[in-house]
């Protein structure tokens, strides 16, 4: 490959070249934005609204919901642009602001599940000194921690990754992706990413380590709850949390399984979809279904809305 020296643009993987595909593509990625983007907004919107869920765990699910609503909204847009355009193109400061965003996002969604694995353990192991512990100040406090941490991550990658010299800007896949972009590189630069990519890796395996501890210490403390009732009550408010992150490691499990390659194939690109779209669309209506609060609000939200129109 010849080296470029000054790369102004990438051209990303394309679903298809015939414009039928093209169209067909657009539009299921349209349904896919629009599902993702209204569920989650009906999420924000019915904990706001009802003051019976200005609690941390609703707290934390708001949060959530706003992650999940960046994330696509960092991929999906300029894909669907792309396949409506019929061009492969984006911009090298787009590229990395698409980077920046995606990682930022993810490393929330992430310090945010686990942020609600802590809230859930305080709730069931220390319930009478969870409003002490789980106090206004305190959930505002770990919520900012959060933004700030996943910021200084993304702002730390998105660097370290447009540091190098790209020998050529045709990137494997349908976003910007740093594993992909490093495929690009003629610099050895590249292996100071490739360190930081291994230190994600623990950070996100003690995150699920904390997650799994954590349920272990509830699941023990439920087990001695006296009554049935009591047990199921328990157990009711962490199943919602438990199916997300649940989905969350499964969807990434299965698009990190496959063995790299050089190019990408229908396969890949399907797997890549899985785990950016599939878990931020679920969310919602994983918490909907599952948590009759939720129902509750959702219930109260759409019948008010239906007697204003």
């Amino acid at each position: 490959m010849s080296n470029f020296t000054s790369i102004s643009t990438f051209l990303l993987w394309e679903f298809s070249e015939q414009r039928k595909l093209q169209i067909l593509h657009f539009f299921v990625f349209l349904a896919m934005y629009l599902t993702t983007i209204m569920g989650n907004l009906l999420i924000i919107a019915a904990v706001a609204l009802d003051h019976h869920l200005h609690t941390p765990m609703y707290f934390f699910l708001t949060n959530l919901a706003m992650v999940d609503i960046g994330s696509v909204s960092v991929i999906i847009p300029k894909s669907m642009v792309n396949s409506l355009m019929n061009s492969r193109s984006i911009s090298y400061s787009g590229c990395a602001a698409q980077v920046f965003f995606y990682l930022f996002f993810a490393a929330s969604d992430l310090f945010f599940l686990t942020v609600m694995a802590h809230d859930r353990s305080v709730a069931i192991c220390n319930p009478l000194q969870y409003e002490t512990i789980m106090h206004r100040g305190a959930c505002i406090q770990m919520a900012v921690t959060v933004w700030v941490i996943s910021m200084l991550y993304s702002i730390l990658h998105t660097c370290s990754t447009f540091a190098n010299t790209f020998c050529s800007n045709a990137v494997n896949q349908f976003f910007c992706e740093i594993p992909k972009l490093l495929k690009l590189s003629c610099s050895e630069i590249y292996l100071v990413e490739v360190g930081l990519l291994l230190l994600s890796c623990i950070m996100s395996l003690g995150c699920f380590i904390f997650i799994i501890v954590t349920y272990m210490q509830i699941f023990s403390t439920v087990l001695r709850i006296p009554s049935v009732h009591g047990q199921k009550k328990a157990l009711s408010t962490c199943l919602p949390h438990l199916t997300v992150v649940s989905v969350f490691i499964f969807t990434g499990f299965i698009a990190n399984a496959r063995p790299p390659t050089n190019a990408s194939s229908a396969l890949d690109i399907a797997l890549s979809v899985i785990y950016t779209i599939i878990p931020p669309m679920l969310n919602p209506f994983i918490y909907s279904m599952r948590n009759k609060d939720i129902k509750i609000a959702l219930l109260k939200l759409l019948d008010h809305a239906s007697k204003t129109v």
